[in-house]
């Protein structure tokens, strides 16, 4: 085998399908979070395809720098091939050998690169692809989806795509409908915009049709059961799983959360403390505890109307002790955990500790890579904090309609304009000139379809500065569309 030069090695590499060149950026997750998480699904979760885990992992290592621990668990994943999928060894075998090439390349070692661009090929040559090292295939595509899946919200709607395109080909195939069903709950949970999606709940059922005796995707199925007010039969799924496994953490976290919401706080905490003695580095699991540790919280001040005394104190300050603990531990585990920041910048504040939620909140507001649902969350939280603690009327304002700027629909939608009109109208009555009021009442205006009172707002903001761009723009589209 003559070497061929680097440059004409790159343009093979980056025509393979492999989570190289699936463009998987490391910025988007916590590498030590997911490197973890894998571990523990490796470990506990014996529904998920391990050849996926393996591949994954090799990809999630040679991004920490360590190519060397990346070829090890290639090594495993053709383990893997080899004793669960002979029936299919060189389709199953792709995804590996191209993972195989890509950090042979990165280590500099060009000829064992190539020599596995070559066994690519080959394969494409024998199965008349019309592709010189890539195979178009429904076990590639659920690959992608599932490492796409992996890398957070940013990928959910291209791993939809991906199980979308597998299941064209295997419209009944098991895991290709597991895949579909998560990635599509994981989209109705994190695009809420008001009223709870369910577009998820058929494709959960078929996957539960398709896979009965597995745990995991059931327990999907009952918390998507309990969204649409479906609890008692989501329950019946939830016992019945909770009878089949003793200490499977990533189901005992779903159930928990499914308790939880339910407000059954002391079972979901005991299924929790569970998980959680078998997984202990797990983000999610301290998010949960800390959840249920301030919906107790919450109990307790709801019922002595936010005035809780003596032995309600006590309790009160202890729930919020557990809770800052366990938020703190799962931004801890994941930095990129952007729901933990707010909750527990928030528990700061329940607590008197400004300072500390103050911090928490600015590392929230540095966070790069992420959502624009988690955005809108952190700008809106900020926004309150600076509202109800810090009595900052204008941080406030700023935060509010920045929270409005990267998402104008969401179900905090009402609860933003609302607060932005009370405090733009307080300052206005202060100072009649306040142009950062003038200009907040201007876009909730045009944002709710109230274009003269709108283009009346931003004519006073213009008027006081008549340079500013924003304003300008918003006055020329208002008035074309009056």
């Amino acid at each position: 085998m003559s070497e061929i030069p680097k440059d004409s090695l790159k343009t093979f590499l980056l025509e393979l399908e492999c989570h190289f060149t699936w463009n998987l950026l490391k910025e988007d997750i916590d590498l030590f979070d997911v490197e973890d998480t894998i571990g523990q699904q490796l470990e506990f979760l014996t529904t998920k395809s391990r050849l996926t885990l393996y591949n994954l992992l090799a990809y999630v290592k040679h991004l920490k720098g360590q190519n060397k621990d990346a070829l090890e668990c290639l090594e495993q994943a053709e383990e893997i091939i080899q004793r669960e999928h002979s029936d299919k060894e060189e389709v199953r075998s792709l995804v590996t050998w191209g993972n195989y090439a890509w950090v042979y390349y990165h280590m500099d070692q060009l000829t064992e690169a190539q020599k596995y661009t070559d066994k690519v090929g080959n394969v494409c040559r024998k199965l008349s692809s019309p592709f010189n090292h890539k195979l178009e295939c429904p076990e590639i595509d659920c690959e992608k989806g599932w490492a796409l899946l992996k890398f957070g919200g940013k990928y959910y709607q291209k791993a939809k795509a991906a199980f979308e395109k597998a299941l064209e080909v295997e419209p009944d195939n098991p895991e290709f409908n597991i895949g579909y069903a998560i990635t599509v709950y994981r989209l109705d949970d994190s695009d809420r915009e008001g009223s709870i999606k369910s577009f998820s709940l058929g494709p959960l059922r078929k996957a539960v049709t398709l896979n009965p005796d597995n745990t995991y995707i059931k327990v999907f199925l009952a918390l998507k059961l309990q969204d649409v007010h479906a609890e008692a039969e989501g329950e019946k799924y939830i016992e019945e799983i909770l009878d089949q496994i003793s200490s499977q953490p990533y189901v005992l976290r779903y159930a928990a959360k499914f308790y939880r919401r339910k407000n059954s706080w002391d079972k979901a905490l005991e299924l929790l403390k569970k998980a959680l003695e078998v997984t202990p580095t797990s983000s999610f699991l301290h998010h949960q505890m800390g959840l249920c540790y301030r919906a107790q919280m919450i109990q307790i001040k709801k019922a002595t109307r936010n005035r809780p005394k003596g032995k309600d104190k006590l309790k009160v300050d202890g729930l919020i002790t557990s809770a800052i603990f366990h938020f703190k531990a799962a931004v801890e585990r994941d930095s990129m955990f952007a729901f933990a920041y707010t909750d527990l910048a928030n528990m700061y504040a329940e607590a008197g500790q400004y300072s500390n939620a103050e911090d928490i909140f600015q590392k929230a507001l540095r966070l790069e890579n992420i959502t624009d649902d988690h955005k809108h969350q952190i700008h809106y939280h900020y926004g309150r904090f600076q509202e109800f603690h810090r009595k900052s009327e204008s941080t406030a304002i700023h935060h509010y309609l920045e929270a409005l700027k990267v998402k104008d629909r969401s179900s905090l939608r009402t609860k933003l304009t609302s607060a932005l009109k009370k405090l733009a109208t307080k300052k206005l009555g202060h100072n009649a000139s306040d142009v950062q009021s003038l200009s907040a009442l201007g876009f909730v205006y045009k944002l709710e379809g109230e274009k003269r009172q709108a283009a009346e707002y931003y004519e006073r903001a213009q008027k006081i500065d008549p340079e500013n761009a924003e304003f300008l723009t918003a006055l020329c589209e208002l008035r074309l569309s009056i």
